[in-house]
């Protein structure tokens, strides 16, 4: 408890400042159905990828759109989805009221404007243009390196949210490893990698043998349907995101 240095009386709080992380939810369509959809479609390979985290609604890509957003519906279906929509920013001033009016605030500046690229988030590369970015907004540093001393089995997943994962063994056929940071697999990587999960395009994948079923960074996918070249196929190589392509290069010693 904090004691009042004017009246030496104790006080029942304290206010500091303090810096929070936010996902931002980037709109694409004010049609909630769609966007429930696309939400569904990104999660589903990834469960656990929110777990009560605090969002921001970004409508910077609708804010031209007519018709009204139904606020108070948008915010339930986020947080049916294990999201807690607590601002709004890059909206019209008629979106922005709207948004006010039903309980959210407005984002500060720091927040940032929406980052120019986008990054696809559906795996199915034949599937229309994703409606939804999920995107860290950098607020405060990374948190540590999660790290994994055993091998991966079919059907075990490993979700190093917020971090780095390490993996000093195989990640067998079956497997997925998943990081909001990098991956770094010290031996064979045989099955799904999913680095920058929640859209950190700078995130990258390593691995001293390259053999994945799937590798994605950002929401950008590619799977064995498309052959890896000869020279990353079994051996030690990274995987990076250019542009909206993910580009693989043998790594030297």
């Amino acid at each position: 408890m904090t004691v009042d240095q004017r009246t030496g009386s104790s006080a029942g709080f304290e206010l500091k400042s303090a810096a929070l992380m936010l996902v931002a939810v980037i709109l694409k369509t004010t049609d909630l159905a769609a966007l429930a959809r696309a939400l569904d479609e990104r999660t589903a390979d990834t469960p656990g990828l929110f777990e009560q985290d605090p969002v921001a609604i970004d409508l910077s890509q609708v804010r031209e759109v007519q018709a009204p957003i139904d606020f108070p519906n948008l915010i339930e279906l986020l947080r049916q989805r294990q999201m807690l929509p607590l601002a709004v920013r890059g909206g019209s001033d008629e979106q922005m009221a709207a948004a006010r009016a039903a309980g959210l605030v407005e984002a500060p500046a720091g927040a940032g404007p929406a980052p120019a690229r986008a990054p696809a988030l559906s795996p199915v590369p034949a599937s229309p243009v994703t409606l939804t970015e999920i995107i860290r907004e950098v607020q405060v540093a990374a948190p540590g390196t999660m790290l994994i001393d055993r091998p991966l089995r079919s059907g075990q997943q490993v979700y190093a949210k917020g971090c780095d994962l390490v993996v000093l063994a195989a990640v067998n056929f079956g497997a997925e490893v998943i990081a909001d940071g990098n991956i770094h697999v010290y031996g064979p990587l045989r099955g799904r990698a999913i680095a920058g999960a929640r859209g950190n395009a700078d995130a990258r994948i390593f691995a001293t043998c390259m053999e994945p079923q799937l590798i994605s960074i950002a929401g950008t996918y590619r799977t064995t349907e498309t052959p890896l070249p000869a020279e990353v196929l079994g051996k030690p190589a990274q995987v990076r995101l250019e542009g909206d392509k993910l580009l693989l290069e043998a790594l030297k010693a």
